[in-house]
């Protein structure tokens, strides 16, 4: 033997044997080896899959001498694999649990009609006919276990179930799928039409009372051998397995209230009948074994459907109540006993028994019915919600934004209720030290956010917050009260003048610069910085590392020879910048006004500067409350100082780009356009870009009414945007000698760069300007970019030119982003601009996004139609839009709305409706929507079509249409 064969041997010796797969024809050979291979503790194949196996290879097709396909021919190969999966079946005790879960439909019909065949079950005739009782009992029990599976499968078959896709392996699997599909549909559809009659045998076999008997392997042994071995055995009262009538009727009560309860949707009384049911159920239940041999059912999804029933019918019983927490909060809102409903959310915090959705839902219901007028819920809605958020503490939950907006103006009520919830919530006894460690932190947050310092002290004199906080923290805690309440009665008092507050006795300087930081009142930054000078001779300007003066201010600041002046300026506008960026105007503007009036004594260049920040926070306040709402126009004084500020001439004034980019855009946003376009200086306009491209942009406005050619302004702007997405090309000699090309995205051909092109338009408002600045950019998208074969939309297309002489200049990609960010940002400020609303669903649409493009289609109607009770304008849905629309429709597999959609053509397209129609396949709701097809041909042809295919509810749905 080799070296290399020795190691093989050893390896594969050294590996542990796993037994062959037994195959289904080895049962078929030794009938005796399937109860040995079922008793294994995991046998392979498993039970489920024997039957499959078994099955498949009994309804095998035969092939005849002509290669003709057969049915499955009736042999006795055929018969004894039938046989065989009926055996494993009763391994089973006809659990169809475990059918159900294992076995297909069209695999689990075939057994059971071969159990209903070997049981004698009598041929031709309708079980509703039969006379359970007078029936031998194997055959009873296969006609109530066939009938149990027929009305279980209709409910399961109304549970939503995702569709799995075929992967690239499984491709020559997809007609297989679609016919197993197709044959599920067919028995599902034979199963509905026969519900009636099922429900009416399973409710007929709970008036039978002596015991029932079940197949098992002997009984279908004796009926392979044959009616002269079997000797009427399998037809006497005791043969198969004995199952107990209270057993069977408490499996058949379940499966009845399930079918009942799915009915309910359409028959609200079903979910009585349901109700009975289930509570016979439960009755039966309790009366049961624990392992029953039979009666296997889901007691959670009983106790669900329990629930659901008692909601639905409105019926009360408080006895049950006792047995869940839910059913208990139902019968607390039922009987409206509220107090009741807030006692038990705050035994709960105890309990933990009631999920946060469930507490939350019932908070959000009750708020609900205060929206709709009902006022005398609020305080409850206030007492759930402070109830709801002890308990997310002690789950270690977020906070609900709603108790966030109690705790903004809270009564003191308010906070002795939530105290009383903390101290009921935690029990004394067992309580573990991580909930004590969360009960603190919540009140510990509390006392921090609360602004009123009554209210503070309140929580944290109380019993459970000294408890449970450490010493370290309530010292800390109450040092902060002590200055909240010091600040406030500060600012009760009357203010001196800003120059005439006396320094009060040195303090640490680690506290002192704390202050520093937090403070936004300028007087007591002026008191605090000449305590610190008093204390140390260095710069304090430097205390906090984000205190950020513009890089054009600082030299002019740092100049200030005096060491607590220059400190006072810069921090003021470190913080008066800070507060305009946040949005906060009223402290940025008391901090500016300070400083202005501190520099005016000595700086004239510095005055200026405060002037001009001053101007861009009154415009952009002025713009922020137009962008929440405000349609008051700004007052005369505003637009005084701003067309100063464009017009200014000063030499040697430090000057932020930032203020006339806001101040121009703030002219374009108020249709200032006269002055724009006739009153500014001619060198203004050359020096400074913003004011050049606003120039542009107003004239261009103003003359959209006019004839083509009095727009000789639109070209300016056209020449003024392409130069903006243009690229400077340089010629660059590589090092093999070859000459190459290399395009730089950041020219200076334009009068901007892009990217603070788009941060200027992210200023403007004006729904003019911004529609002008989207048809220009979508005509410059449809030129420069040749492979698209759709072009989008816009208004006002036909005003720029239609051809570029250096086409290779513009930065395509540059383009196709700037139309896309400037649609979506105007969209952001009008979300119903019907013109916005279509460019956006063409750019979707031309990049193959179709589902996002039939929304922006949709949404165009529905703004313009008033949410589709009035007729859409055929300027929005032309011919265009509804082509675009079928083809998103058909891109997606909606198949029927494709046809819909082709009625509304000023033509109809009957013969794109028609090859809709022969989709088998169709992602929408299907004959769901034919009642929205009034044309008759399409109807027609509908009709036909189901006719063909044996769709016998679809067509009569498609001939009811009227």
């Amino acid at each position: 033997m080799s070296a290399e064969a020795a190691d093989r041997e050893a390896v594969t010796g050294s590996r542990p044997s796993t037994p062959p797969q037994t195959s289904w024809f080895e049962f078929l050979l030794d009938p005796s080896l399937l109860e040995q291979h079922l008793q294994k503790s995991h046998p392979d194949p498993s039970p489920v899959q024997l039957v499959i196996q078994f099955l498949e290879q009994a309804s095998k097709p035969s092939v005849n001498e002509q290669n003709l396909v057969q049915p499955p021919v009736d042999n006795r190969r055929n018969r004894t694999l039938k046989l065989l999966a009926l055996k494993v079946a009763a391994h089973l005790r006809w659990d169809l649990d475990v059918l159900e879960k294992g076995l297909t439909i069209p695999v689990l019909n075939m057994l059971l009609n071969e159990l209903l065949c070997v049981s004698k079950v009598p041929p031709g005739v309708k079980h509703v006919d039969l006379d359970l009782s007078t029936l031998p009992p194997t055959t009873a029990m296969a006609v109530l276990i066939y009938n149990r599976w027929a009305i279980r499968t209709i409910v399961l078959s109304s549970f939503p179930e995702k569709q799995t896709k075929p992967g690239p392996h499984q491709l020559n699997m997809i007609n297989l799928v679609q016919q197993e599909k197709e044959l599920t549909d067919n028995i599902l559809t034979v199963l509905k039409e026969q519900a009636s009659d099922s429900i009416m045998v399973l409710e007929g076999a709970l008036n039978i009372k002596k015991d029932f008997y079940i197949h098992t392997l002997h009984t279908l042994d004796l009926l392979a051998a044959g009616p002269s071995t079997a000797n009427g055995e399998t037809e006497s009262s005791t043969a198969g397995l004995r199952i107990s009538a209270d057993e069977l009727h408490c499996q058949v009560h379940y499966d009845l209230g399930g079918i009942y309860f799915q009915q309910g949707c359409s028959d609200p009384s079903a979910y009585e009948k349901a109700q009975e049911h289930f509570c016979k159920t439960r009755e039966l239940l309790t009366k049961l074994s624990p392992d029953p041999l039979h009666c296997h059912l889901d007691e959670k999804r009983l106790a669900g459907y329990w629930s659901a029933c008692r909601a639905l019918t409105g019926s009360s019983d408080p006895s049950d109540s006792q047995l869940t927490p839910y059913g208990l909060i139902n019968n607390l809102i039922k009987t409206q006993n509220y107090q009741g409903l807030i006692d038990a959310f705050i035994k709960d915090n105890v309990a933990h028994s009631l999920p946060n959705n469930f507490r939350h839902s019932v908070q959000l219901e009750l708020l609900h019915r205060v929206q709709q007028g009902d006022r005398a819920l609020e305080e409850v809605c206030h007492k759930l919600c402070l109830s709801n958020a002890v308990h997310d503490a002690l789950e270690g939950q977020v906070l609900s934004v709603r108790f966030q907006q109690l705790l903004l103006k809270p009564s003191k009520h308010t906070i002795s209720f939530l105290l009383e919830v903390c101290t009921k919530s935690l029990d004394k006894e067992h309580t573990s030290e991580t909930s004590r460690r969360k009960m603190a932190l919540f009140l510990k947050n509390l006392c921090e956010r609360l602004e009123e310092v009554p209210l503070a002290y309140m929580v944290s004199s109380h019993k459970l917050f000294m408890e449970l906080l450490t010493d370290e923290e309530k010292k800390t805690l109450l040092d902060q009260m002590r200055k909240r309440s010091a600040t406030v009665n500060l600012s009760a008092k009357p203010l001196p003048s800003f120059y005439d507050i006396p320094a009060s006795a040195s303090v640490n300087i680690g506290q002192l610069e704390q202050q520093l930081i937090l403070s936004l009142d300028a007087r007591q930054i002026r008191q605090i910085l000449i305590e610190l000078h008093g204390m140390a001779e260095r710069s304090f300007w430097r205390v906090n590392s984000k205190w950020e003066v513009p890089s054009d201010y600082i030299n002019v600041i740092l100049a200030i020879k005096d060491n607590l002046t220059r400190d006072l300026v810069y921090i003021l506008m470190a913080k008066g910048l800070h507060c305009v960026n946040i949005k906060d105007f009223v402290h940025g503007r008391q901090l500016f006004t300070a400083c202005l009036e501190l520099v005016t004594e000595f700086s004239p260049k510095l005055r200026q500067v405060m002037l001009n920040e001053m101007l861009l926070l009154e415009v952009r306040a002025h713009e922020t409350g137009a962008a929440e709402g405000s349609t008051e126009r700004p007052p005369p004084d505003l637009v005084s100082r701003v067309r100063g500020y464009l017009e200014m001439r000063i030499h040697d004034i430090p000057l932020r780009q930032v203020v006339g980019e806001e101040c121009v855009a703030f002219m374009l946003n108020w249709r200032e356009n006269e002055y724009l376009t006739l009153q500014v200086p001619t060198a203004l306009v050359n020096n400074n870009p913003y004011i050049k491209l606003g120039q542009l942009l107003a004239a261009t406005c103003k003359e959209l009414p006019g004839p083509k050619e009095s727009r000789r302004t639109a070209k300016e702007l056209w020449e003024a945007v392409v130069q903006i997405c243009s690229v400077s090309s340089q010629h660059k000699r590589t090092s093999d000698g070859r000459v190459s090309l290399i395009k730089q995205r950041d020219s200076s051909l334009g009068i901007l760069p892009r990217s603070k092109f788009i941060t200027f338009v992210k200023k403007l408002r004006e729904p003019l300007v911004l529609t002008t600045l989207i048809s220009l950019f979508v005509r410059l998208h449809s030129i420069v970019r040749v492979d698209i074969v759709n072009e989008v939309t816009a208004e006002h297309l036909s005003i720029w030119p239609s051809s570029l002489a250096n086409i290779q200049s513009v930065d395509v990609e540059a383009v196709a982003v700037t139309v896309k960010e400037l649609v979506t940002y105007a969209l952001t400020l009008n979300p119903n601009n019907q013109s916005w609303l279509i460019t956006q669903a063409d750019i979707y649409f031309v990049t193959n996004q179709y589902s996002a493009a039939m929304h922006y289609y949709l949404q165009a109607g529905t703004v313009c139609s008033d949410y589709f009770t009035k007729p859409v304008p055929p300027d929005v849905y032309t011919d265009q839009v509804l082509k675009r629309m079928i083809k998103c429709c058909s891109v997606l597999n909606c198949h029927t709305q494709v046809a819909v959609l082709c009625q509304f053509l000023r033509e109809v397209d009957y013969m794109t409706a028609f090859k809709a129609l022969q989709e088998q396949t169709s992602h929408d709701s299907m004959d769901s929507f034919y009642q929205y097809i009034w044309d008759v041909t399409i109807l027609e042809y509908l009709t036909h079509i189901h006719h063909k295919r044996g769709e016998i509810e679809k067509r009569q749905v498609a001939v009811s249409i009227r």
